[in-house]
């Protein structure tokens, strides 16, 4: 073929000079490497956080016999009274054992220091977490410990059910309390605790008068203080030496604290830092026992995605209404008729509305007030309030809210 006129002659590959060529192989070579490396990179990327989604995962172990002694009493236990509501017991570990005996003296027995009911309600619009003292008298079924004897039904304080039998003897003795059907329970330890306060750097806390306690290995000064592990464990732990001394207050303490938290791990430095963020995750799920209903991070991420809607305000926290035992002060009892009627408001479901009391975290008021006595002390029962008495609502108790700040 021969070329048109005006046209000029076709470049022959061969004769091309090397030197002008160079730079465009060079780019060509150079666009190739970077495509394998970015590659490589995404694939990397993947395959890490497939890992650490697993070693995340696994961290969670799941309890497995609690499940068989519970289908063993099956026919026993309240059934649910509202479909989409969830009830799930948060139990705090008292186990000495494993580095936890600096904060004991019985090294090898389980206790339930800490019992939380919590209650979310149906339309996700709100949750109720309700402490329940671990002196508080009450019936504890008779149940089957571990190694296969019989715990016999007794009237005993509510954490002998977890000391001599178990989860599932504790669970059924909530329901026995309450009549609310336990859908899930999850177990925290000490360990877990003190790794989840440090992974979001610290929790602040207000006092409004220095702390010394040996007992709790906690010495801190009057003031704004940021709690990191140890001080954070030592802080909701500590009795005697801080408020009226009493139990009741210390889980005011507790609820207060676990606001904090929340508050600190809702925060956008901690949920959009991937960095801060994955230490917390592993943090949280090596310190929990659950059920096989929540022990997979998958299903956590779906009880987190129904409820991150709550606002902070619809989160309560308070103490199921007590007094001091009438037949030794050490103990509680149950205030009637206001407990009942809280239990009945969240079997059904219904609003329980909660009088908020700033206090601060040492034990007492705010303000310079008189610290609250057994009848008026964080969560027990005031009068409900005439709300209480239209469909749909419950009655009205003291304690607090997520949303509160007890530093300002």
């Amino acid at each position: 073929m021969t070329d048109r006129p005006g046209t000029p002659p076709a470049a022959d590959p061969d004769d091309a000079d090397p030197d002008a060529m160079a730079p465009a192989r060079r780019r060509r070579r150079w666009l190739r490497w970077a495509a394998l490396g970015v590659a490589a990179l995404v694939l990397a990327a993947g395959g890490t956080g497939w890992w650490l989604y697993h070693q995340l995962d696994g961290n969670i172990r799941t309890d497995t016999d609690t499940a068989r002694e519970l289908a063993r009493y099956e026919s026993e236990r309240p059934v649910a009274a509202v479909a989409g509501a969830r009830n799930i017991l948060l139990i705090g570990s008292d186990t000495r054992g494993g580095g936890n005996g600096e904060y004991g003296e019985d090294n090898g027995t389980q206790r339930s220091d800490t019992a939380i009911l919590l209650h979310l309600a149906a339309d996700r619009h709100g949750a109720t977490a309700v402490s329940l003292p671990r002196d508080l008298m009450t019936e504890i079924p008779r149940c089957r410990r571990p190694d296969g004897t019989q715990l016999e039904a007794q009237f005993a304080p509510f954490n002998r059910a977890y000391e001599a039998a178990g989860t599932a003897c504790t669970i059924r003795t909530v329901e026995t309390l309450t009549g609310i059907r336990v859908d899930h329970h999850v177990i925290v330890d000490f360990t877990g605790f003190k790794k989840l306060v440090d992974a979001v750097d610290g929790v602040e806390v207000c006092l409004r008068s220095p702390i010394h306690d040996r007992k709790a290995h906690l010495r801190l000064p009057a003031g704004t203080q940021t709690l990191r592990g140890e001080q954070a464990l030592g802080f909701v732990r500590a009795r005697y030496s801080m408020g009226d001394g009493s139990d009741t207050d210390r889980m005011g303490r507790q609820q207060e604290f676990l606001g904090s938290l929340v508050k600190k791990m809702q925060s956008d430095g901690v949920l959009l830092n991937p960095v801060r963020l994955y230490p917390v995750l592993d943090a949280a799920t090596s310190s929990l026992t659950t059920d096989a209903g929540l022990d997979t991070l998958r299903k956590l991420y779906d009880l987190v995605r129904e409820v991150r809607g709550i606002p902070a305000g619809g989160v309560q926290f308070m103490t199921v209404p007590r007094r001091p035992y009438a037949y030794n002060s050490d103990r509680d009892e149950l205030v009637e008729p206001d407990a009942r009627r809280l239990f009945d408001a969240l079997r059904n479901d219904r609003t329980v509305s909660v009088v908020k009391q700033i206090r601060t975290q040492d034990g007492g008021p705010r303000g310079g007030g008189k610290s609250p006595g057994p009848s008026s002390g964080p969560g027990t029962p005031r009068t409900p309030s005439p709300r209480a008495s239209q469909p749909g609502a419950g009655p009205t108790y003291e304690g607090t809210t997520a949303e509160q700040d007890v530093c300002k």
